[in-house]
């Protein structure tokens, strides 16, 4: 059996962290839109179920690379005060799939999914009806988790944030999220359902199958983005939101497949006979889509591929422009 080669670079979540700041994960995400990536071809995730929870498998293909996450979800871990997602990125060159790199793939979705949000509530800010509009007066994050803190701290770190408020069950929880976002330097307080009602932005990060919004909660000119529904059991929105709502997703292909907002809101004829436009990233981003005035705009996210492949490539760039990685020199 040939060993594998030496040398390959195993790159941590602190390594990630010193590589790519949140900002450049949003711009890596940005340049992969704007330079034409094929979203809607991109390919499917794969699930494989296990007794603690199931397999994810995300592989992606760009012109120099080909990559797949291997993740771990296990929904039981909340209650044992452990992460519901482990995850590794394996790297491979596109030509001859040697391997690249491995890199840790928990912060790689806390990065990614966050500046894929950041790039959706800039785009449907920038097309209110009303004129386009360049920061955030009130953020309001359902969600007390990993992702709750990193959206609030990601779309901090692209537009004026002025006020943030946590909502969440889990009291603890909750003021541990506003503790961290304070110690980071964001104006952060404990919030409520009827919070909701003041935001002009709303993000959802949670995995409830059950709405935790409502088109009465938000005020008519609001962003809501919910990031948590991966899966036809999963919903964060309500029917009547979603049917209320202009809708962009990352794609209409994978969202159709998978994003349970929607399916649980009209059937797939439905949608795909245009009952509601959907559009996509790509098309925000070219300033394509156009919001109706008193209508509230919906990005509901599912995760691809192709976004975490962005972000690594991004990654990889700046790490060999900095000279080798800490843990690769453990392979000399």
């Amino acid at each position: 059996m040939t060993s594998p080669p030496l040398g390959i670079p195993v790159v941590s979540a602190a390594e990630i962290d010193a590589a790519v700041s949140r900002r450049a994960a949003v711009e890596a995400i940005m340049a992969a839109l704007r330079d034409g990536w094929d979203i809607e071809h991109d390919h499917e995730r794969l699930f494989a179920p296990l007794a603690g929870g199931e397999f994810l498998l995300m592989p992606a293909e760009s012109a120099a690379s080909a990559g797949i996450k291997v993740a771990t979800i296990a929904p039981g871990n909340t209650t044992r005060g452990l992460p519901k997602i482990h995850a590794w990125y394996l790297l491979f060159d596109r030509e001859t799939l040697q391997p690249r790199a491995v890199l840790e793939g928990a912060r790689l979705t806390t990065l990614r999914t966050p500046a894929v949000t950041a790039v959706a509530i800039e785009g449907l800010l920038a097309a209110d009806p009303d004129g386009a509009r360049t920061g955030v007066e009130h953020l309001v994050v359902v969600g007390s988790g990993p992702q709750a803190v990193e959206h609030a701290r990601t779309l901090a770190a692209i537009a004026p944030v002025r006020r943030v408020s946590i909502v969440g069950r889990r009291p603890v929880r909750v003021e541990a999220a506003v503790a961290e976002l304070r110690a980071a330097g964001l104006p952060a307080d404990r919030g409520s359902h009827e919070t909701l009602a003041e935001a002009d932005v709303v993000i959802t990060a949670t995995s409830s199958s059950t709405p935790v919004v409502e088109l009465d909660d938000v005020r008519p000119d609001a962003v809501v983005a919910a990031i948590g529904s991966h899966g036809h059991g999963h919903r964060e929105v309500g029917e009547r939101l979603v049917r209320s709502a202009d809708i962009v997703v990352e794609a209409r292909a994978s969202a159709l497949r998978e994003n349970g907002n929607l399916s649980a809101a009209r059937s797939g004829d439905e949608w795909t006979s245009g009952a509601n436009p959907i559009w996509n990233l790509a098309e925000l981003v070219r300033g394509e889509m156009t919001r109706r005035p008193g209508a509230p705009a919906l990005y509901t996210g599912v995760g691809m591929a192709w976004e975490d492949l962005a972000v690594v490539e991004r990654i990889m760039e700046t790490t060999r422009q900095d000279g080798p990685l800490a843990s690769e020199e453990a392979y000399r």
